[in-house]
C-alpha cells in the first residue's frame, strides 16, 4: 500500500510536487531557490539571507549529521522551509545534539522529503525562482486550488526590504572567534582594530572571522545612520550579508554608507553589503533568474587571475555595466560572468558578492578579512 503524501509544494504556475512532511505543520508562502552545497544545511537554514525563501537542497542526504547549537548562524532558522530528496535519516555525528525534524518543528519551519529535487531544480533554472506555497498536513488533506492561489498571491522579493526584519534590535559587542578543536569558540582578547559591523542579516561566522582577524567588533542595526557609526570612532566599517531587494534596503542604508565614505574610512562589504556599497557608489542592482546558492561557485579574481571556489547566496546582483569611473570590477562568476567584487581605485573600499567566511563552504577567500585589517593598519600608520 502506497503511503499517502503528507506535504505538498504548489508553484504559482500550477505545478505540484508531493512528498512526506517533517518539521512543523501548516503552510508558508515564499520564493523557491536551490542550494548545491553538500554540507552545512543547518547553517543554510539559519542564514538570514534566506528570509522569504524555501530552499531546495540538490544534495540528497540532508539531516544525516543532525543539528547542534554551535552551528547556528543566527538564533533560529530564517529560511521559510526546506525541500529534500530523501527523508532525513537518524543523525550520525558526535557533535549532534538534536535531530533535524524536531529542531525544525520547534522553530516553526516546514520540511518536505521524497521529492525529485533534480526535476524541481530544472524547473527553477528554466523559469526562474518561482513563487510557491508549501504545506505539511499529517493527514494529507490539501486544498490545492487555495495553495496555488496563495503562491500566485505572493508579492515576491523585488522591492522588498527584508533587512529590517532580520537585523538586530540594538547595538552589541562581539568578540567570539572562529571554532577550533578542541577549545571550540574562544574570545578575542587582544584586538588590533575597532570595527563597526552593520547588520543587514549578518551570519555569526562572518563576525567570528572579523574577530579572528584582530577586530574589536560593535554590531549596529541596519538602520544606523552615519552619525551613529562615526560616533564610535571606528578604524573601519563592515557591511554584512542579508536578504531582500538591495534597492529597497538602500533607501536608508545608502545615505549612511555615503556618510562613512565621506570620512575616508576603510570599508568591506559582503553579499547584500556588497550591493549596498555598489549602490552608494552609483551603480545599480538587478534581480537574477535563479540566483547563486551553494558552496562550490568558481569566481575569478580579475587582478591576479586566481580562481577561488566560493560559498554564495544571492538572488540579486550588481550590474557591472553601471559601475562608475573610479570603481574597479575585481571578481566575476565563472558560471555566468556576473559581478562578484568591486573596489574603489584610490581608497581601501572593497566588497565581494560571495561569502568568504565559508560557513558552509571552502576557505579560499578568507584572505579578504586580513586585507580589511591591513587596510586599517595602513591608515593608522599614515595618520600616526
Amino acid at each position: 500500500m502506497t503511503q499517502k503524501p503528507t506535504a505538498c509544494l504548489a508553484l504559482a504556475d500550477g505545478t505540484l510536487f508531493y512528498g512526506m512532511g517533517f518539521g512543523a505543520t501548516g503552510e508558508t508562502v515564499a520564493e523557491l531557490c536551490f542550494n548545491t552545497a553538500m554540507t552545512g544545511y543547518q547553517e543554510i537554514m539559519t542564514d538570514p539571507s534566506y528570509a522569504g525563501q524555501v530552499v531546495t537542497f540538490t544534495f540528497p542526504h540532508i539531516g544525516n549529521t543532525g543539528v547542534n547549537p554551535e552551528d547556528d548562524e543566527t538564533a533560529d532558522p530564517v529560511a521559510e522551509g526546506m525541500i529534500v530528496k530523501w527523508d532525513p535519516t537518524h543523525a550520525s555525528s558526535w557533535r549532534a545534539t538534536e535531530e533535524l525534524g524536531p529542531w525544525l518543528a520547534k522553530r516553526g519551519r516546514i520540511g518536505m522529503g521524497g521529492v525529485d529535487t533534480r526535476r524541481l531544480t530544472r524547473a527553477i533554472r528554466q523559469q526562474g525562482a518561482p513563487h510557491v506555497a508549501l504545506a505539511h498536513d499529517p493527514d494529507g488533506n490539501f486544498d490545492i486550488a487555495a495553495l496555488v492561489q496563495k503562491a500566485r498571491g505572493f508579492s515576491g522579493l523585488v522591492g522588498l526590504d527584508l533587512a529590517k526584519d532580520v537585523t538586530c534590535a540594538q547595538s552589541y559587542h562581539w568578540d567570539q572567534m572562529r571554532w577550533a578543536w578542541p577549545e571550540g569558540y574562544k574570545a578575542q582578547d587582544n584586538p588590533r582594530r575597532k570595527v563597526v559591523a552593520i547588520d543587514f542579516g549578518a551570519k555569526r561566522n562572518i563576525l567570528r572571522c572579523l574577530a579572528s582577524a584582530g577586530c574589536d567588533v560593535t554590531v549596529m542595526p541596519a538602520t544606523a545612520t552615519a552619525a551613529d557609526v562615526l560616533a564610535l570612532n571606528p578604524d573601519g566599517v563592515f557591511l554584512s550579508n542579508g536578504p531582500g531587494d538591495p534597492a529597497a534596503t538602500g533607501s536608508y542604508a545608502v545615505p549612511m554608507i555615503k556618510g562613512v565614505l565621506d570620512n575616508d574610512l576603510p570599508v568591506f562589504g559582503i553579499c547584500l553589503g556588497h550591493q549596498m556599497l555598489a549602490l552608494a557608489l552609483g551603480a545599480k542592482t538587478v534581480k537574477m533568474n535563479h540566483g547563486h546558492h551553494g558552496a562550490n561557485h568558481p569566481v575569478k579574481d580579475m587582478e591576479t587571475g586566481k580562481v577561488e571556489i566560493t560559498s554564495m547566496n544571492h538572488g540579486f546582483t550588481v550590474d557591472s555595466q553601471t559601475l562608475p569611473a573610479g570603481v574597479v570590477e575585481t571578481h566575476v562568476s565563472l558560471f555566468d560572468g556576473s559581478n562578484c567584487g568591486i573596489r574603489m581605485a584610490d581608497r581601501p573600499v572593497f566588497s565581494v558578492q560571495y561569502h568568504p567566511e565559508a560557513s558552509p563552504g571552502p576557505q579560499d577567500s578568507y584572505y579578504l578579512f586580513d586585507r580589511f585589517v591591513q587596510a586599517m593598519d595602513d591608515r593608522a600608520l599614515v595618520a600616526g
